[in-house]
């Protein structure tokens, strides 16, 4: 695993305990922070207030001779070092990445590890956005059923799945587009075409349906086939498309 060749966007804070560095993702700004320096603050600190006690107890200038030495309360900087922000850095770099295309340093969050680009620049993008969409659905049916909402939920997701399968969609990076579109928006690719289910009777389009909407007619469809070598259905094929098995 490659480390990234340099620091990504980062500020420094402290919450009185010392200072240290909150690095920010390049593509979500989700933050990362290191660890503050806590043994050596409460070290200076303390080597501050003996030397400063000391100093004060000699004659006329003394006082002002500690304010010279004491210097600034490490408690409450807000600037690091090289050699610290180095060592912050350090801490935390194990989960950022540096994607070759675009160059951000990114959390890996927006990684794609099994590509090694960002998911924005990844081969798998559409593979990604699916994956993401997934889970949004798992976590909005999760919050649904919780607030006795997830047979209205069930609803809209057939609803929109019933939508999806009469849609034509890029085999390349997934866009859907109406039916009838002949070249994705998006690439240019040929779009692959929805599966028509026509009446035998009247042609409508029957979407599924055991009885055609328009004129009644029981629809007798043949049962899916599957593979015998692998499994996959076959759609009524000859030969497997997924193995090329011949079928009977």
């Amino acid at each position: 695993m490659a480390e990234p060749s340099r620091m990504p966007n980062y500020d420094v804070r402290n919450d009185g305990i010392g200072p240290y560095a909150v690095f920010y993702c390049e593509t979500c700004n989700r933050e990362h922070r290191s660890q503050p320096d806590v043994p050596s603050t409460i070290a200076k600190d303390l080597g501050r207030q003996t030397m400063g006690g000391l100093l004060r107890k000699v004659p006329l200038v003394g006082g002002a001779v500690a304010d010279n030495v004491v210097g600034e309360d490490p408690r409450y900087t807000y600037s690091l070092t090289p050699q610290q922000l180095e060592k912050a850095w350090d801490q935390v770099k194990s989960r950022f990445r540096e994607c070759p295309t675009c160059l951000r340093i990114v959390c890996l969050s927006d990684f794609d590890e099994q590509s090694g680009y960002c998911n924005e620049d990844s081969p798998r993008r559409s593979e990604i956005a699916e994956a993401q969409a997934e889970q949004a659905g798992a976590i909005l049916k999760g919050f649904a059923g919780a607030l006795g909402f997830g047979d209205a939920v069930k609803r809209v997701s057939d609803a929109t799945m019933q939508a999806a399968a009469n849609m034509a969609h890029c085999p390349k990076d997934g866009t859907v587009a109406p039916a009838g579109t002949k070249f994705c928006p998006e690439c240019g690719s040929p779009m692959v075409q929805p599966a028509v289910d026509a009446c035998p009777n009247c042609g409508k389009e029957t979407h599924g349906a055991k009885f055609c909407p328009e004129c009644g007619t029981k629809i007798e469809r043949a049962p899916v086939g599957v593979c015998p070598a692998c499994g996959v259905e076959t759609k009524g094929a000859k030969f497997c498309p997924e193995c090329g098995t011949k079928l009977a």
